[in-house]
Order: C-alpha cells, then sequence, then structure tokens
C-alpha cells in the first residue's frame, strides 16, 4: 500500500541531496532467503490528481504482490532483491480506473576488508500513482512517471581515525503525459568524496566535496545545470541511541539559459532511539532543487523542517507520524516574478501486529500547498485501512 506520503511508516527523512541510508531488512525477512508478502487495503483521496481546482474524490482499493531475496551468498557478500506490483482500482477516475503499479529493488554489499567496503543499490520504479502529487499543472493531469535511481559508496580508511568515502547516485525521470516529459524528463548525476576524523571516540569531523549535474531531455540548452558543493560538519554518536549530523558549505550552480548563483547549503540531522522498536528524528535542510515548472523557474530555495516519530504503544501495537513543513521560493526566469510557498505534508499510522507474519494499519494522509499562485495551490487528505501478510 502507498497510503502514507511521507513518514508514518517509520522511515527518517532525507535532505534532498543526502545520500541515501539503506535500512536492514525487514525483520519478516529474516532468517530466510524468500519471502512471499501479500498487501491489502482500501482508502478514501480527497484529490487523485491533486489539482487546485476541479478536484475529483474517489476510494481506492489495492492489491500488492511482492517477492524478496535476501542471502550472504559468501562471507563477505550480501544479496537482496525483491519485485513488488501494485494493483490500484479506483472507483470514480477518469479514463482507466485500473493502474498498475511496479517496484524493482537490488542491492550488491560487499566487504573487501574490515575497513574497505562497498554497497551497490538500484531501483527502478514504474508509479501509476504516485504518493507527492506535482503543483501547478493542468487540471486533472496524469502525473504517471518511471523512475530509476542507482547509488553506489565505497568506504575505506586512510588511518585508524581517517575514513575516506567515495559517492555516486544517479536518477532517471520519464513522464508518461506527454507536456510533462517535455518539462520535466531528465537525468541527475551527484558524485562525492567525504573525507573523515574521528578524532574522539563518539566524534568525527567531515569535510566533503559533491558535484551535480543535471541534463534535460528536451530544450536542454535552457535548462540544463551543474553544481560544486564545497561542505564541512560533524558527526556525533555517543552511544546507540544517539546520532547527531550536520553539513554546511556553499553551492556553486551553474546554469544554461540563465545566469549562476552561489548559495549557502545546510543540513542538519538528529534521531534519538529510546527503546528497540521507538524513535524520534528531526532535522532541517536548505538546498537549491529542481522545480516542477523549470519553462517559468530556474530553481526551487528550499527551506525543510521535518519531525518522525515511531512509538511502540504496546508489544503489539505501533503508533508512527511526521511532518514535514516546506516554505520555499520558485526562483522565476527573465519576466517572471518569484513565487513563494508553502508545503505542509502530515502522515500516520496505528499499526497492529497481530502476529509475526500478519500487521494491520489505519493511516491517515494530509497535503496541504499554499502559494501565492493560485494554480499552485492544492489540498488532499487520504485515510484508509490495510493489512499485510508474509509467507
Amino acid at each position: 500500500m502507498k497510503l502514507i506520503g511521507l513518514s508514518a511508516c517509520g522511515v527518517v527523512l532525507l535532505p534532498a541531496l543526502a545520500w541515501a541510508v539503506y535500512a536492514p531488512i525487514p525483520e519478516q525477512e529474516q532468517g530466510k532467503a524468500f519471502t512471499v508478502t501479500v498487501a491489502a487495503g482500501a482508502y478514501h483521496d480527497s484529490n487523485i490528481f491533486g489539482s487546485a481546482a476541479g478536484t475529483i474524490d474517489s476510494m481506492v482499493y489495492s492489491l500488492s504482490p511482492k517477492l524478496a531475496f535476501n542471502a550472504s551468498v559468501t562471507q563477505q557478500t550480501f544479496v537482496s532483491a525483491s519485485y513488488e506490483a501494485t494493483l490500484d482500482y479506483f472507483d470514480n477516475r477518469p479514463t482507466n480506473k485500473s493502474l498498475v503499479s511496479h517496484d524493482v529493488a537490488l542491492r550488491l554489499a560487499h566487504a573487501f576488508t574490515e575497513v574497505s567496503n562497498i554497497d551497490l543499490n538500484e531501483q527502478f520504479q514504474v508509479e501509476k500513482n504516485p504518493q507527492s502529487l506535482l503543483a501547478g499543472v493542468p487540471l486533472n493531469t496524469d502525473q504517471s512517471y518511471l523512475r530509476n535511481e542507482f547509488d553506489g559508496r565505497l568506504t575505506t580508511a586512510l588511518g585508524q581515525k581517517t575514513g575516506l568515502v567515495f559517492k555516486y547516485r544517479n536518477l532517471y525521470f520519464n513522464y508518461d503525459d506527454v507536456a510533462l516529459g517535455q518539462s520535466l524528463d531528465r537525468m541527475e548525476h551527484l558524485a562525492g568524496l567525504e573525507v573523515s576524523n574521528k578524532f574522539l571516540p563518539e566524534t568525527a569531523v567531515v569535510g566533503e566535496y559533491r558535484y551535480q549535474a543535471i541534463a534535460y531531455d528536451h530544450v536542454g540548452d535552457l535548462k540544463d545545470k551543474r553544481s560544486n558543493f564545497l561542505l564541512a560538519g560533524m558527526d556525533y554518536s555517543p552511544g546507540k541511541q544517539l546520532t547527531l549530523t550536520g553539513r554546511a558549505g556553499l553551492e556553486d550552480r551553474r546554469r544554461d539559459g540563465a545566469s549562476g548563483t552561489t548559495a549557502p547549503y545546510a543540513e542538519l540531522t538528529c534521531r534519538y532511539s529510546y527503546t528497540e522498536n521507538s524513535f524520534a528524528a528531526a532535522g532541517y535542510t536548505y538546498s537549491l532543487e529542481e522545480t516542477d515548472n523549470p519553462t517559468l523557474f530556474t530553481d526551487t530555495r528550499m527551506n525543510r523542517f521535518f519531525f518522525n516519530v515511531q512509538h511502540a504503544v504496546t508489544a503489539m501495537i505501533i503508533a508512527s507520524g511526521s511532518i514535514t513543513v516546506e516554505p520555499s521560493t520558485l526562483l522565476g526566469r527573465t519576466g517572471q516574478t518569484d513565487v513563494k510557498e508553502t508545503a505542509t505534508r502530515l502522515g500516520s499510522a496505528l499499526t497492529y501486529v497481530a502476529r509475526k507474519n500478519f500487521t494491520v494499519s489505519a493511516t491517515y494522509d494530509y497535503d496541504w500547498v499554499h502559494s501565492d499562485a493560485a494554480n499552485r495551490r492544492q489540498g488532499r487528505t487520504r485515510f484508509g485501512v490495510n493489512g499485510r501478510l508474509y509467507f
């Protein structure tokens, strides 16, 4: 089920340019190579296309079978693979009432030595019913897309206290709608080199360089851009319960078809685990991000505040929720004024673990976009129930 827009599943939200952090495999998938999961549920969506006006609401009925494989093929090598199909049926959707989405994930982790390892991750998605919808698109536009992400990380050590990390991420977006594709289809490259020194057992200072290149499939000579980041920061982890990380620095962005700029960049996160299944996380980021309308705007200057919590009410009941507030400014091209807007996204869930291989959840999501541009305003609520069975 894809009911929870941003957070109520107990995952720490990450900054847009932060590197992916891969969680261990779910408890239900541990101890066996193959796991089959079947999820089913129903929810009500008040705005299935994320429109500013003329909204369409609908009940949505979903079925999601999944096959996962997890195994240590050698003492140094771990392999993971999964495929999930999501079948959504809308009782009140123009044109296609039945949609099928696909999600394929692959992972290879290998330890060369005690201090050197590589972690490669690939995720391919065909999203016919996106969780987060674009603002300002023509009325009731289909926002289905294909997305591919590859993440790679090579970690090694230069000494007992000095670490070195090479990072690379590739993203590709391809929208089904012709007009959206002409505007938004693109490929993003992000490469980085991080050097850290652990001058105290719980504290490390970090210096990092990142290079980003964004290439659009159509009219790239007006929309393509390249950025160089110089960042410094600190990682603080006094124990298993508490983790603090921070990065701050500058981004030098060169744009095709528009003037360049140098802007500050910051990302701060904190996570506190107070019991085995309970934690709270919070953070803030400031960055330049891609806009959902690059024809009118060069970038989005984004502030992002987030808070995420998961609490084990009892051994069998888990409550989770999050709120994300994003005050931002869309930076207009020549002749286009800047547009200020704030997106607020709230997610919550109450999950009953009936037994180790079966869970039932009640979920609620609320999305609201307040914008100076009336056609970009958006409101959306989703609430429902779903069950998940593991074999």
